[in-house]
């Protein structure tokens, strides 16, 4: 038989009950809570195997959360794997479902599912500025107490970076990536010009397409072609931009083959006023080599950078996207990552590496094929 609709059971409850639950669950976490800073992530995939390249977090907003426990800081959190030390501190944390609600309504972040935190993004405890990567978010626990869940429990480890992108806007959080993640020192040739600044964006040159420009009277009459670059897509043709030889209104787009490659540029208007040939800039194609800038040192030329997408050579020029420096790499060794982060040595690994195995051998797996063979 069906059950009575003058009793609620203890899974059905009613809205007053339901309400009065939840204040009392939201008071106390507003009482003994912490503002915690709510981060979340952004997966850039590789198009192929759809495999995480990296994350980016430009997000961010407040909301209070409990601290509820803290066992997982115990002895047991820090040992060492044949990977070296692990900590993997953990803490659990209560936030209020309604207030998730409310905060995501008016912030409206990028989420993978709105209704409750997600695994993957991350916390920001200010008492210990610690980041924490949530790991898993138990949303029924208790279970339904009065029909309705009034709070989420968020299972929380020590994040561990990596090569991941912060642009949150908060200076403390952001902070994090210039400390820790991976770089590398590029010591750079002689007679470039300018300087780059702190935590600009750098781009190099080397698909980049380049082309001059001629004018007529007054006007700007041709644009020539002088480098097609490479891997520019054909949905999304590279602006193009006229400036300087002292007039004004010149315009023009690009086309690009299906190859990738800047094939045309027509002139949609000339312009006036122009006494000598204006500069084409055609923006970068989106192939070309990036990276953040961690420090610079005119006096010794040495650029670190973090952040990095793809490998500099040493024939491309690299520019500051905000300072407009212009210098071009001399040497640079991609395994040696410069930060005062530990977790990844990949000079340290090799040159060790080198000391076990003589790669001069013909074989230096074994004995057979080297002049010192016995067999």
């Amino acid at each position: 038989m069906p059950t009575s609709p003058y009793f609620p059971t203890y899974y059905q409850g009613d809205a007053g009950e339901q309400g009065l639950y939840q204040d009392l669950v939201d008071e106390q976490i507003k009482l003994f809570g912490s503002d915690i800073y709510y981060l979340p992530r952004t997966i850039l995939q590789d198009n192929t195997l759809e495999e995480v390249r990296y994350s980016k977090y430009q997000e961010q907003f407040q909301i209070e959360m409990l601290l509820q426990n803290v066992t997982g800081f115990g002895d047991g959190a820090e040992f060492v794997s044949k990977f070296g030390l692990r900590i993997s501190d953990e803490v659990i944390f209560r936030v209020s479902t309604r207030r998730w609600d409310e905060e995501v309504s008016e912030h409206s972040p990028n989420l993978t599912v709105t209704s409750r935190p997600n695994e993957g993004d991350l916390l920001y405890f200010a008492l210990t500025k610690d980041i924490y990567e949530i790991k898993f978010v138990e949303k029924e626990q208790p279970f339904y107490q009065f029909g309705k869940i009034q709070f989420y429990a968020i299972t929380a480890e020590i994040y561990e970076v990596g090569s991941d992108d912060f642009d949150t806007g908060v200076a403390e959080i952001d902070a994090v990536e210039q400390l820790f993640d991976s770089s590398i020192r590029l010591f750079m040739d002689p007679g470039g010009s300018g300087d780059f600044v702190v935590g600009e964006e750098i781009v190099g040159d080397e698909f980049l397409a380049k082309a001059t420009a001629t004018i007529d009277n007054d006007t700007v009459n041709s644009i020539v072609l002088t480098d097609g670059g490479s891997h520019y897509k054909v949905a999304t043709p590279p602006s193009v931009t006229i400036t300087g030889g002292g007039g004004t209104g010149a315009t023009a787009t690009a086309t690009v083959s299906s190859t990738g490659i800047v094939n045309g540029i027509a002139i949609t208007s000339g312009g006036s006023g122009y006494s000598s040939a204006p500069t084409i800039t055609i923006d970068y194609s989106p192939k070309d080599n990036r990276a953040e800038v961690k420090s610079w040192d005119n006096t010794t030329r040495a650029l670190e950078v973090y952040n990095r997408t793809g490998t500099f050579t040493t024939a491309e020029v690299v520019t500051g996207l905000t300072s407009g420096a212009t210098w071009s790499p001399e040497t640079f060794d991609t395994l040696n990552n410069t930060s005062s982060a530990s977790y990844d040595q990949n000079r340290e690994i090799e040159d060790e590496a080198d000391e076990i195995i003589d790669w001069t051998e013909g074989n230096p797996f074994g004995e057979f094929g080297n002049f010192t063979d016995s067999i």
